[in-house]
């Protein structure tokens, strides 16, 4: 079996998993515990705190544990909008957003509050001049996510950061795809609030992180959690502290391996595309062909229905669609705000390779492609 849908999920990196395992069994304490297994455990958590923060050059108190970005996005969007209601409406996205921001600001505009959906271009790109004649004075916050999860178009979050910051708007990104793959500095890009999901960069399931800015300027939320005030009240609950070591020990490997991992990763890709359209030149990239997640491709194959494909092609793993709608027989949202129609998001298809992916899994995946082209 190959395994081609690290969009999706990844495995847990050895070492990771190695971290993890004296806190279910040996150091099981609750952090919260004022004596010395306790304290031991709470010493693993602020450090895995640490390791995040320095993946994206934040201070150890903005980082917030969650169960992943999707628990994070909506501490990000109810929770900064509870502190606004009465006094600010209005909240910007864009149309390709993943569902877990899609479904809160729905949520929210049942509550009265106002959302604009701003379009993309033919390559999953925001418009940004439609993002500044979009802001009001009753916009308080801006939520555009940093990498498409189903084609990996990288968005201009740095000039989104500087308009936000000009018109003193909070900038919220859902970085899920991004974090532990792309270098992030959060100072440098002007964000105020970032979502992390840990099982997209070798980590393990069940645990994220939401990056809220402490200092200039200064994010205030409402919690959506109520309980025992952990995680200084924004998300009560006992921490699940192997999880927490695990994110930080994937942090601190993405660190030190992300870049020889990314270059890797394009050259592989790159290699793909260009031998898929030796073989029918039809083939069409879906997303920017450079400000691309670089172990992401989605291409579309003419006249070649994807769910067939899947079946025909039952030794590989790869996406027909989003892992997170894929309950919902839908075309992808993504493509249709691209200007792709049902009949063509039929014959598209993802792949995303890993960094124990090979090149000749790879090889293996497009030749028996080319089969049922």
């Amino acid at each position: 079996m190959v395994y081609l849908d690290y969009n999706a999920t990844t495995p847990v990196d050895k070492r990771v998993l190695r971290a993890m395992q004296p806190f279910f069994s040996d150091v099981y304490a609750n952090p919260a515990s004022d004596h010395a297994s306790g304290v031991l455990a709470k010493r693993a958590v602020e450090e895995s705190r640490e390791r995040v923060a320095n993946l994206i050059g934040a201070k150890s108190n903005e980082i917030i544990f969650t169960s992943g970005a999707t628990e994070a996005n909506n501490l990000a969007l109810i929770g900064l909008a509870l502190k606004h209601q009465g006094k600010k409406n209005h909240i910007i996205t864009s149309r390709i957003e993943h569902p877990a921001i899609l479904n809160p600001a729905k949520h929210l505009e049942s509550m009265g509050f106002e959302i604009t959906y701003i379009s993309v271009d033919q390559y999953g790109v925001i418009n940004i001049d439609e993002l500044r004649k979009s802001i009001t004075d009753q916009t308080f916050l801006v939520s555009i996510m940093y990498a498409n999860n189903e084609t990996g178009s990288i968005q201009p979050i740095k000039e989104i950061g500087d308009i936000t910051r000009k018109q003193k708007i909070f900038f919220h990104t859902d970085a899920a795809q991004a974090v532990g793959h792309l270098s992030i500095k959060v100072d440098e890009s002007n964000i105020d609030l970032m979502s992390m999901s840990a099982h997209k960069f070798y980590g393990p399931k069940g645990i994220g992180a939401l990056f809220v800015r402490s200092r200039l300027p200064r994010v205030n939320l409402s919690s959506i959690v109520f309980g025992g005030g952990q995680e200084r009240g924004f998300r009560s609950g006992t921490l699940n502290v192997p999880g927490i070591v695990g994110m930080g020990e994937a942090c601190w490997i993405a660190r030190k391996e992300m870049k020889r991992t990314h270059e890797r990763s394009k050259k592989i890709i790159e290699k793909t595309l260009i031998k898929l359209k030796a073989k029918k030149e039809t083939i069409k990239l879906n997303g920017h062909s450079v400000n691309r997640l670089p172990h992401t491709l989605n291409i579309e194959i003419p006249k070649v229905d994807n769910k067939w494909l899947s079946l025909k092609l039952k030794d590989f793993c790869f996406s027909t669609g989003s892992a997170c709608s894929a309950f919902h027989d839908e075309p992808s949202h993504v493509l249709l705000a691209m200007g792709l129609n049902k009949d063509r998001i039929a014959n598209c298809i993802r792949i995303g390779i890993g960094k124990t992916t090979t090149a000749q899994e790879v090889d293996l995946f497009v030749q028996e492609l080319k089969r049922y082209i």
